[in-house]
């Protein structure tokens, strides 16, 4: 994990907020090559959930909303985490990540001991309730509390009349969104996979409930997105040993939940977290209506009847698509794949390589680096990301735009300036094809499945 952390940083795709000052525990900024990767990610899931089916639409909701969603939702009462304090060094820590073994290591060499000073004396445990607070306007008293949100659900269920009636969306539909999330966790750690500040991608699909004679349908579609959501994974490239499912036991459900399963990556932390799906019934509907005492019903125009619908909710965080596809990409080379030994090649999915395609011109003289600028900017008009290099050897920039996972590498030589030919380099197979200049786009479009 540290060769990677290492090289995000070197190679400018994520390093720690606020580094000069000393940095800010669990947050992060995302540099040139992370901004560009986490960006595709989220295109990417856009084009596959949104754009492409005719039953989800998608809106984009405000960080801040009235305090009273968040007492409807439950969030203000029940959105804690168990907190103890050790007596001895008064670190914090969550319990139950001190009870399940995931915070051995330093002076911990058990379940239930301090990491960093090594005691087994902590206070009871009390509940710390996760949202940031913060203050709406120049007074800062209760009636203008506010909080940032720690999910992007709640303004999908707030606005589920107002998507439905202006989309003339029927059930079943989804509505879809990605944004910006806040929680102020007790225990933080994996690099980037656990942070205070982080985006979901998820949608809110609402179905007919069971009493409306449809039983068995949430099941239904429960399991129809589970399917999706693990097949966008492996869609990625993502290796499929290192995915699995979590059922989540009865009695460890949330206060909303008839099912939930997650899907898991085996990081080289352990098996944790990438997704999840849950069958969070009629609760937000019902709880929203009660709370605002305004009429949340959906009118079915073909069978008369009117009800609260049931929701599946399909869920991810893009930091941690992100995470797993640099985990999941990054090799070193045994020398058998005619790079040198212990080379850097990060295998990444073409459609979320922060750069796409490398344009390089042989030697910086006889116009071959204004052929190859030339190529540089066609190609990025097209929306395929490119990046030019002149500097080093062109093995160096072969090796440095492997590291960040761009998939091929165009090289401007003499034979160009005889046929207008190019050599197009494979990332992984490491092989070499001459393409005529003016084809390059439509080769490009191919390979990366566009029209």
């Amino acid at each position: 994990m540290e060769k990677i952390v290492s090289l995000c940083k070197r190679r400018g795709f994520v390093w720690q907020g606020s580094e000069i000052y000393g940095g800010v525990s669990a947050i992060y900024h995302f540099g040139p090559l992370g901004v560009e990767m986490k960006n595709a990610i989220k295109r990417h899931w856009w084009a596959t959930f949104v754009t492409k089916r005719s039953d989800v639409v998608g809106i984009e909701g405000a960080i801040l909303m009235h305090p009273d969603v968040w007492k409807a939702s439950g969030h203000i009462e029940s959105f804690t985490d168990p907190l103890v304090e050790c007596k001895e060094c008064h670190s914090r820590y969550r319990k139950d990540h001190l009870e399940d073994g995931r915070l051995i290591g330093g002076k911990a060499k058990e379940k239930m001991q301090c990491p960093v000073c090594g005691s087994k004396n902590f206070t009871e445990a009390k509940d710390f309730n996760l949202m940031f607070k913060t203050f709406i306007g120049p007074v800062e008293d209760q009636a203008h509390l506010a909080y940032l949100r720690p999910e992007t659900a709640q303004s999908m269920f707030t606005d589920f009349k107002l998507v439905q009636e202006s989309a003339r969306m029927k059930v079943p539909f989804g509505i879809a969104q990605i944004g910006k999330s806040f929680r102020n966790e007790i225990t933080t750690g994996d690099y980037f996979f656990r942070t205070r500040e982080f985006e979901i991608a998820e949608i809110e699909y609402f179905v007919p409930p069971p009493s409306s004679g449809h039983v068995g349908e949430d099941e239904k579609y429960f399991n129809e997105w589970l399917k999706l959501w693990k097949k966008f994974y492996l869609d990625l490239g993502i290796d499929e040993k290192k995915i699995r499912e979590y059922e989540h036991p009865k009695k460890s459900l949330a206060h909303y939940s008839k099912r939930t399963v997650d899907i898991e990556y085996n990081f080289p932390f352990g098996w944790s977290e990438l997704a999840g799906v849950a069958n969070r019934t009629d609760f937000d509907l019902k709880s929203h209506e009660k709370f605002s005492k305004k009429d949340l019903q959906y009118f079915d125009e073909e069978t008369g009847e009117k009800y609260i619908p049931y929701v599946i909710e399909p869920t991810m965080g893009i930091e941690r698509v992100m995470l797993a596809a640099l985990v999941d990409g990054f090799k070193e080379s045994d020398g058998s794949d005619g790079r040198e030994k212990g080379e850097v090649v990060m295998r990444l999915h073409p459609v979320i390589a922060p750069v796409q395609v490398g344009v390089f011109p042989l030697v910086k003289k006889d116009k071959l680096p204004e052929i190859a600028q030339k190529i540089t900017r066609e190609l990025s008009e097209k929306e395929i990301r490119s990046f030019y290099d002149e500097t080093g050897s062109i093995g160096r920039r072969y090796r440095r735009q492997d590291e960040i996972g761009t998939p091929w590498c165009v090289t401007v030589d003499f034979e160009t300036l005889k046929d207008d030919s190019v050599t197009v380099r494979d990332r992984d197979s490491l092989k070499q094809e001459r393409i005529k200049i003016d084809e390059l786009k439509e080769y490009f479009f191919e390979k990366l499945n566009l029209s």
